[in-house]
């Protein structure tokens, strides 16, 4: 497990972090897991705004340089500029398990995000670990408000389930961030004069971490490597010189990594039986700062970590088997197998990954994880069998991975190894394709958004992306339409087919008075929304004659598979004049209403089982 500290200063990412991963060493190929926490990343109102919208770029630089090892976002949480990032190798998601997160402020008595801790916690092969990326106040004389703070963020994230409930209840907890301890007594003419003599065992004593390891009780059982590289605060940015401004602020080991094993349980266990001891072990491997980044007064810590379970769950929930190479669409058939005991939803699907993807929902196709052909049981085991159509396979040669997406534990549940699929690509079809892909990362009117609440970064290739973010409110003489390159390549867990959507689906109609109320001049009143083709935060139903708006929240609009997971890409266009052409209808008193699915609207004659079928 690799665990990386990063107070950014608010920086732009730098180009390239593989050095800081370790990714261009032969330690890449042994590491399992890589979690990340950032401090002070860019969290203004208008960088808050667009990061709402568009994945941050830092998760976004991550992701792409990652996802090449093979390595997926596993999990993500964000409290204003504090942010931690959980990676782990594909082949891994089906152990990890109980994923959570949670959060808590420190800032302004608890009212402000800026300082307090962010934690990702989850089953790690049966073994409950927990990450906590921490933000502390900063200042010498500050240290009783940093172990006060710290007790703080242990007292307040409670997670669910019936063990590790809280932080330390976890078997392994890893502490890590800007924690902003400081070197006590010493001058700064001294602490300046063993870091150029490389005396740091000098430091160490009068370090306030170190000290307070010691004496206070909320850091009994933690441990820390050895501090054996130079200070990583503060310096000027863009060098290695510590700070040189008029408050030459005295250098310090603020940025650490610590971890702590839950003790064995003492007395007897049930059964009258003595729990097993030395449930697991964590050897530090490596503990250093980097000092070729400079884009932040601040230099970035790494550790690697080994970490040995005396046992370990290594049977998948869900069992997927699929034939070695797809070389026809009628062999696009897959079967799986469900463990006793878990937890399947009607809502769970099945995705097909290309090898490299990025995320859980990065996904090229999917089918739900509905049997057409019925289920059996199989040494009481539950097995179906679901098939990709034709249209939903993509063409041409490549390596892909098939996913069980669990909608319960909002993880992948079962995945199998790489196979190859080759299926021919017809002119029409390869031009189109081809068109496509080359667009998707040099059209920038293409903006990729979030569904409401999803912690998942939006799919499909955002690179050079990151960082447009129109404010949406002010645009009230535009709508949101599907960028036509995209429709019919959807990425969202959609049962339609992956041709282009109808057009016939209902669309947010403003009232002639709203209209003028934002501004709209008689002119344009003629040259109005069309429809809200890709996806809406809001759809409008027919209810008793009238009109309803149902919120993105609604159990209504959350029965859309579109918000199940994420948005397809989205192009902001002028309003034509389609809503002209609509109004007469609605001046009428009718509004049309489609079967839609997985689930229609009342009053729309699909019966909710009916619209689920794809």
């Amino acid at each position: 497990i690799t665990v990386v500290t990063w107070n950014v200063g608010t920086a732009m990412p730098p180009n390239d972090v593989t050095s800081l991963l370790h990714l261009n060493t032969g330690e890449t190929n042994d590491v399992d897991m890589i979690a990340i926490g950032l401090q002070e990343v860019n969290s203004k109102i208008n960088k808050r705004l667009k990061d709402a919208l568009f994945t941050d770029q830092w998760s976004e630089l991550f992701m792409d340089v990652l996802s090449p090892f093979h390595f997926i976002l596993v999990s993500t949480v964000r409290m204003q500029g504090v942010i931690l990032l959980v990676f782990a190798k594909y082949y891994h998601l089906p152990f990890l398990q109980d994923i959570q997160t949670d959060c808590t402020r420190t800032g302004l008595g608890g009212y402000w995000g800026n300082k307090g801790g962010v934690s990702v916690r989850l089953s790690i092969f049966g073994h409950m670990v927990c990450f906590l990326n921490c933000h502390l106040p900063a200042h010498l004389e500050k240290a009783e408000q940093r172990k006060e703070d710290f007790a703080t963020i242990l007292h307040m994230q409670q997670f669910e389930g019936p063990v590790a409930n809280g932080i330390l209840d976890h078997d392994l907890v890893f502490w890590f961030g800007d924690l902003n301890f400081r070197i006590e007594s010493l001058d700064i003419c001294f602490v300046k004069y063993a870091i150029d003599s490389n005396v740091l065992s000098q430091l160490w004593e009068k370090d306030q971490l170190n000290i307070a390891k010691s004496t206070w009780p909320v850091l009994r059982g933690f441990q820390e490597g050895p501090l054996n590289f130079p200070p990583t605060f503060k310096f000027d940015v863009g060098t290695n010189k510590y700070d040189s401004s008029a408050k030459k602020r005295k250098p310090a080991w603020t940025d650490r990594i610590l971890w702590k094993i839950k003790p064995p349980s003492k007395g007897w266990g049930a059964g009258g039986h003595r729990p097993s001891q030395g449930v697991l072990s964590v050897s530090q491997l490596c503990y250093c700062s980097h000092m070729e980044y400079t884009v932040s007064d601040h230099k970035p810590v790494a550790a690697i970590f080994a970490v040995q379970f005396a046992s370990k769950v290594d049977k998948p929930q869900v069992e997927i088997y699929v034939a070695d190479e797809w070389s026809r669409p009628e062999q696009a058939v897959v079967r799986y197998k469900m463990a006793v005991g878990f937890h399947r939803s009607s809502w769970d699907w099945i995705g097909l990954y290309r090898v490299g993807f990025r995320h859980p929902k990065d996904y090229v196709s999917y089918v739900w994880a509905r049997s057409d052909d019925g289920e059996r049981c199989l040494e009481k085991q539950l097995c179906a069998q679901v098939i990709f159509s034709e249209e939903a396979l993509p063409k041409g040669n490549g390596e892909y991975i098939l996913g069980y997406y669990s909608n319960t534990s909002s993880s992948i549940a079962g995945v199998t190894e790489p196979f190859q699929i080759s299926l021919p690509r017809s002119e029409e079809g390869s031009s189109s394709t081809d068109s496509s892909g080359s667009s998707s990362e040099e059209d920038d009117s293409t903006l990729v958004l979030l569904a409401p609440k999803s912690r998942s970064p939006s799919p499909g290739k955002m690179k050079r992306h990151r960082s447009r973010s129109p404010s949406l409110a002010k645009f009230q003489g535009l709508i949101l339409r599907p960028s036509s390159r995209d429709r019919g390549t959807s990425r969202s867990p959609s049962p339609q087919s992956r041709h282009s959507l109808p057009r016939n689906i209902p669309t947010i109609h403003l009232p002639q008075e709203e209209l003028r109320h934002h501004g709209v001049k008689g002119k344009e009143l003629g040259q109005a929304a069309e429809s809200l083709e890709g996806s809406s935060f809001y759809q409008t139903v027919q209810e008793q004659g009238g009109l309803r708006r149902v919120s993105a929240d609604s159990p209504l609009a959350r029965a859309d598979p579109r918000n199940l997971g994420l948005l397809p890409a989205l192009r902001l266009e002028m309003i034509d004049q389609a809503l002209g052409q609509r109004r007469g209808s609605v001046d009428q008193g009718y509004y049309p209403c489609w079967k839609m699915s997985p689930t229609s609207p009342p009053g729309c004659g699909t019966s909710p089982k009916e619209g689920r079928n794809p």
